[in-house]
Protein backbone atom coordinates (compact mmCIF):
# COMPACT_ATOMS: atom_id res chain seq x y z
CA UNK A 1 0.00 0.00 0.00
CA UNK A 2 1.46 3.46 -0.91
CA UNK A 3 1.02 5.74 2.38
CA UNK A 4 1.00 8.70 0.70
CA UNK A 5 -2.55 10.02 0.99
CA UNK A 6 -4.00 7.66 3.27
CA UNK A 7 -5.92 7.41 6.27
CA UNK A 8 -4.25 6.31 9.90
CA UNK A 9 -5.53 6.14 12.71
CA UNK A 10 -2.67 5.79 16.10
CA UNK A 11 -3.40 4.57 19.67
CA UNK A 12 -1.55 6.20 21.73
CA UNK A 13 0.03 8.33 19.25
CA UNK A 14 0.67 11.30 21.60
CA UNK A 15 3.96 9.73 23.11
CA UNK A 16 6.60 6.56 22.37
CA UNK A 17 6.37 4.04 20.11
CA UNK A 18 2.95 5.52 18.77
CA UNK A 19 4.47 8.93 18.56
CA UNK A 20 7.21 7.67 16.77
CA UNK A 21 4.62 5.80 14.11
CA UNK A 22 2.93 8.67 13.48
CA UNK A 23 5.75 11.57 13.05
CA UNK A 24 7.16 8.74 10.08
CA UNK A 25 3.46 8.31 8.67
CA UNK A 26 2.73 12.03 8.32
CA UNK A 27 6.26 12.50 6.79
CA UNK A 28 5.09 9.93 3.90
CA UNK A 29 2.13 11.69 3.30
CA UNK A 30 -0.81 10.25 5.37
CA UNK A 31 -3.55 12.35 7.21
CA UNK A 32 -3.51 10.39 11.21
CA UNK A 33 -5.86 10.80 13.76
CA UNK A 34 -4.37 10.32 17.18
CA UNK A 35 -6.41 8.31 19.60
CA UNK A 36 -5.23 8.84 23.07
CA UNK A 37 -5.92 9.59 26.96
CA UNK A 38 -3.47 12.55 26.82
CA UNK A 39 -5.10 15.80 25.44
CA UNK A 40 -2.57 18.25 26.28
CA UNK A 41 0.16 15.90 24.40
CA UNK A 42 -1.92 15.14 21.61
CA UNK A 43 -2.74 18.48 21.34
CA UNK A 44 1.11 19.75 21.59
CA UNK A 45 1.40 16.66 18.65
CA UNK A 46 -1.18 18.00 16.42
CA UNK A 47 0.38 21.47 16.46
CA UNK A 48 3.89 20.91 15.72
CA UNK A 49 3.07 18.12 12.82
CA UNK A 50 0.10 20.74 11.12
CA UNK A 51 -2.90 19.66 9.50
CA UNK A 52 -2.50 16.74 8.68
CA UNK A 53 -2.72 15.15 11.77
CA UNK A 54 -5.60 15.41 14.43
CA UNK A 55 -6.59 13.50 17.58
CA UNK A 56 -9.70 12.25 20.19
CA UNK A 57 -9.75 11.43 23.38
CA UNK A 58 -9.97 7.67 23.45
CA UNK A 59 -10.50 5.39 25.84
CA UNK A 60 -9.34 1.75 24.22
CA UNK A 61 -11.26 -0.56 26.38
CA UNK A 62 -14.57 1.59 26.13
CA UNK A 63 -16.75 0.44 23.39
CA UNK A 64 -18.62 3.92 23.09
CA UNK A 65 -15.50 5.75 23.12
CA UNK A 66 -13.70 3.57 20.45
CA UNK A 67 -16.76 4.10 18.44
CA UNK A 68 -17.26 7.80 18.70
CA UNK A 69 -13.57 8.19 17.77
CA UNK A 70 -14.31 6.16 14.61
CA UNK A 71 -16.91 8.18 13.43
CA UNK A 72 -15.20 11.88 14.28
CA UNK A 73 -12.16 9.97 12.47
CA UNK A 74 -14.56 9.01 9.14
CA UNK A 75 -16.23 12.23 9.26
CA UNK A 76 -12.97 14.59 9.00
CA UNK A 77 -11.06 12.19 6.94
CA UNK A 78 -13.46 10.43 4.99
CA UNK A 79 -11.86 7.17 5.66
CA UNK A 80 -9.73 4.84 7.85
CA UNK A 81 -6.70 2.76 5.69
CA UNK A 82 -4.50 2.19 8.59
CA UNK A 83 -4.77 1.20 11.51
CA UNK A 84 -1.81 1.30 14.40
CA UNK A 85 -2.81 -0.05 17.92
CA UNK A 86 0.17 1.07 20.36
CA UNK A 87 -1.89 1.97 23.41
CA UNK A 88 -0.90 -0.02 26.31
CA UNK A 89 0.41 -0.34 29.90
CA UNK A 90 2.66 -2.43 32.26
CA UNK A 91 2.19 -2.84 35.69
CA UNK A 92 4.54 -4.99 37.17
CA UNK A 93 3.28 -7.05 39.92
CA UNK A 94 3.67 -10.77 41.38
CA UNK A 95 1.57 -13.25 41.67
CA UNK A 96 1.69 -13.63 45.10
CA UNK A 97 4.00 -11.17 47.20
CA UNK A 98 4.38 -9.44 50.39
CA UNK A 99 0.62 -8.62 50.52
CA UNK A 100 -1.04 -12.03 49.62
CA UNK A 101 -1.98 -12.83 46.09
CA UNK A 102 -2.46 -10.38 43.18
CA UNK A 103 -5.45 -8.82 43.24
CA UNK A 104 -7.70 -9.60 40.33
CA UNK A 105 -8.75 -6.25 39.18
CA UNK A 106 -4.64 -5.85 38.19
CA UNK A 107 -4.70 -8.18 36.23
CA UNK A 108 -7.83 -7.40 34.20
CA UNK A 109 -6.98 -3.98 34.07
CA UNK A 110 -3.82 -4.61 32.00
CA UNK A 111 -6.25 -7.54 30.19
CA UNK A 112 -8.67 -4.96 29.24
CA UNK A 113 -6.30 -1.90 27.93
CA UNK A 114 -3.90 -4.41 26.61
CA UNK A 115 -5.47 -6.69 24.29
CA UNK A 116 -9.55 -6.09 24.60
CA UNK A 117 -8.47 -2.55 23.51
CA UNK A 118 -6.63 -3.89 20.67
CA UNK A 119 -9.33 -5.66 19.88
CA UNK A 120 -12.09 -3.25 20.27
CA UNK A 121 -10.15 -0.34 18.24
CA UNK A 122 -9.19 -3.04 15.16
CA UNK A 123 -12.70 -4.71 14.52
CA UNK A 124 -14.07 -1.34 14.66
CA UNK A 125 -11.57 0.24 11.89
CA UNK A 126 -11.80 -2.79 10.11
CA UNK A 127 -15.61 -2.63 9.69
CA UNK A 128 -14.59 1.05 8.16
CA UNK A 129 -12.13 -0.65 5.50
CA UNK A 130 -14.47 -3.02 4.27
CA UNK A 131 -16.09 -0.11 2.62
CA UNK A 132 -12.62 0.86 1.06
CA UNK A 133 -12.67 0.96 -2.84
CA UNK A 134 -9.71 -1.53 -3.46
CA UNK A 135 -6.28 0.11 -3.10
CA UNK A 136 -4.20 -2.30 -5.46
CA UNK A 137 -4.31 -4.61 -8.04
CA UNK A 138 -4.90 -7.47 -5.68
CA UNK A 139 -7.98 -5.68 -3.65
CA UNK A 140 -6.56 -4.84 -0.79
CA UNK A 141 -8.53 -2.45 1.44
CA UNK A 142 -6.73 -1.68 4.69
CA UNK A 143 -3.61 -3.05 7.11
CA UNK A 144 -3.95 -2.92 11.08
CA UNK A 145 -0.45 -3.58 12.93
CA UNK A 146 -0.71 -4.47 16.27
CA UNK A 147 2.30 -4.22 19.13
CA UNK A 148 2.90 -7.29 21.32
CA UNK A 149 6.57 -7.59 23.29
CA UNK A 150 8.80 -10.04 23.80
CA UNK A 151 7.09 -10.48 27.13
CA UNK A 152 4.68 -12.69 25.22
CA UNK A 153 7.04 -14.82 24.59
CA UNK A 154 10.04 -14.67 27.31
CA UNK A 155 8.47 -12.83 30.18
CA UNK A 156 10.01 -11.82 33.44
CA UNK A 157 9.20 -11.92 37.00
CA UNK A 158 6.12 -10.01 37.55
CA UNK A 159 5.07 -9.86 34.05
CA UNK A 160 1.76 -12.49 33.93
CA UNK A 161 -0.54 -9.68 33.66
CA UNK A 162 1.55 -7.89 30.38
CA UNK A 163 2.43 -11.08 29.51
CA UNK A 164 -0.89 -12.67 29.05
CA UNK A 165 -1.77 -9.58 27.33
CA UNK A 166 0.85 -9.41 24.66
CA UNK A 167 0.55 -13.22 23.79
CA UNK A 168 -2.26 -13.04 23.31
CA UNK A 169 -2.42 -10.14 20.73
CA UNK A 170 0.65 -12.27 18.91
CA UNK A 171 -2.11 -15.17 19.25
CA UNK A 172 -4.86 -13.85 17.70
CA UNK A 173 -2.89 -12.03 14.73
CA UNK A 174 -3.48 -15.39 12.18
CA UNK A 175 -6.84 -15.98 13.16
CA UNK A 176 -7.99 -12.36 12.44
CA UNK A 177 -5.69 -12.25 9.20
CA UNK A 178 -8.07 -15.26 8.10
CA UNK A 179 -11.10 -13.60 9.35
CA UNK A 180 -10.41 -10.35 6.90
CA UNK A 181 -8.75 -11.94 3.89
CA UNK A 182 -12.16 -12.00 2.29
CA UNK A 183 -12.00 -8.11 2.73
CA UNK A 184 -9.01 -7.55 1.43
CA UNK A 185 -7.63 -6.62 4.68
CA UNK A 186 -4.13 -7.58 6.13
CA UNK A 187 -2.89 -7.71 9.86
CA UNK A 188 0.72 -8.07 11.54
CA UNK A 189 1.85 -7.68 14.89
CA UNK A 190 5.23 -6.12 16.55
CA UNK A 191 6.88 -7.47 19.01
CA UNK A 192 9.71 -5.26 20.54
CA UNK A 193 12.14 -5.58 22.76
CA UNK A 194 13.21 -2.95 25.11
CA UNK A 195 13.06 0.93 23.63
CA UNK A 196 13.18 4.49 25.07
CA UNK A 197 10.04 5.32 25.32
CA UNK A 198 8.20 7.15 28.27
CA UNK A 199 8.17 4.19 30.15
CA UNK A 200 11.81 3.43 29.91
CA UNK A 201 11.65 7.42 30.68
CA UNK A 202 10.66 6.63 34.57
CA UNK A 203 13.68 3.61 35.05
CA UNK A 204 17.11 5.07 36.26
CA UNK A 205 20.11 5.28 34.47
CA UNK A 206 21.64 2.42 36.11
CA UNK A 207 18.97 0.04 35.51
CA UNK A 208 18.81 1.05 31.89
CA UNK A 209 22.79 0.16 31.85
CA UNK A 210 21.93 -3.03 32.98
CA UNK A 211 18.77 -3.81 30.46
CA UNK A 212 21.16 -2.84 27.65
CA UNK A 213 23.72 -5.61 28.64
CA UNK A 214 20.95 -7.84 27.70
CA UNK A 215 20.70 -6.92 24.06
CA UNK A 216 22.74 -8.78 21.56
CA UNK A 217 23.55 -6.02 19.00
CA UNK A 218 23.46 -3.19 19.13
CA UNK A 219 23.82 -2.87 23.08
CA UNK A 220 21.10 0.00 23.43
CA UNK A 221 17.23 0.32 23.84
CA UNK A 222 15.58 0.61 20.51
CA UNK A 223 14.08 3.78 18.94
CA UNK A 224 10.87 4.85 18.32
CA UNK A 225 11.62 5.45 15.18
CA UNK A 226 13.38 2.15 14.36
CA UNK A 227 9.62 0.58 15.71
CA UNK A 228 8.08 2.88 12.74
CA UNK A 229 10.21 2.32 10.25
CA UNK A 230 8.98 -1.68 10.49
CA UNK A 231 5.30 -0.59 10.61
CA UNK A 232 5.96 1.40 7.36
CA UNK A 233 7.43 -1.10 5.81
CA UNK A 234 4.76 -3.70 6.99
CA UNK A 235 2.20 -1.17 5.59
CA UNK A 236 3.99 -0.97 2.22
CA UNK A 237 4.98 -4.77 1.69
CA UNK A 238 1.49 -6.05 0.54
CA UNK A 239 3.03 -9.47 1.05
CA UNK A 240 3.54 -9.61 4.55
CA UNK A 241 0.67 -10.93 6.57
CA UNK A 242 -0.54 -12.67 9.53
CA UNK A 243 2.92 -12.52 11.13
CA UNK A 244 4.62 -11.51 14.08
CA UNK A 245 7.84 -10.05 14.32
CA UNK A 246 9.98 -9.29 17.16
CA UNK A 247 11.88 -6.00 16.98
CA UNK A 248 14.36 -6.53 19.85
CA UNK A 249 18.12 -6.44 19.12
CA UNK A 250 18.23 -10.25 19.91
CA UNK A 251 17.58 -9.75 23.19
CA UNK A 252 15.70 -13.17 25.31
CA UNK A 253 14.87 -11.25 28.50
CA UNK A 254 16.10 -12.67 32.03
CA UNK A 255 13.65 -14.31 34.44
CA UNK A 256 14.60 -10.77 36.85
Amino acid sequence: MDIKGKVAIVTGGASGLGLGTVVSLVEKGAKVVIYDLNEAIAKKVCEELGENVAYTIVDVSDEASVQSAIENTMEKFGAIHICINCAGVSTPQKTIGRGGAMPLENFKKVIDINLIGTFNVLRLAAHEMEKNEPLTNSGERGIIINTASVAAFDGQMGQAAYGASKAGVAGMTLPIARDLSSFGIRINTIAPGLFRTPMAASLSEKLIEKLETMVEFPKRLGLPSEYASLVTFMIENEYMNGEVIRLDGGIRMAPR
